[in-house]
């Protein structure tokens, strides 16, 4: 299935844009999403971590995945 990515934050500079396509198997979860993502993006596991939004709400990585979901990457957010 195809899903699309949108990135934000220093995510959006490591995949060098705010949206992406991306191929996965059929009832692929977020932690196969996330392990696809640190394959193509090696500079993803620099991060303290990052979270995945599946439809505007963080999703645990058992969690499958859809092609109509709206799915973002959340990457560590500072505060001051």
């Amino acid at each position: 299935m195809e899903i699309s990515v949108l990135a934000f934050g220093i995510a959006r500079e490591i995949l060098q844009t705010s949206k992406k396509s991306w191929q996965l198997p059929e009832e692929s979860r977020v932690c196969d999403l996330k392990n696809e993502l640190t394959a193509a993006y090696p500079e993803l596991k620099q991060l303290a971590s990052f979270l995945i939004a599946v439809n505007q709400v963080y999703a645990p990585d058992e969690t499958v995945l859809r092609m109509e979901d709206e799915i973002a990457i959340i990457p560590p957010v500072s505060g001051g």
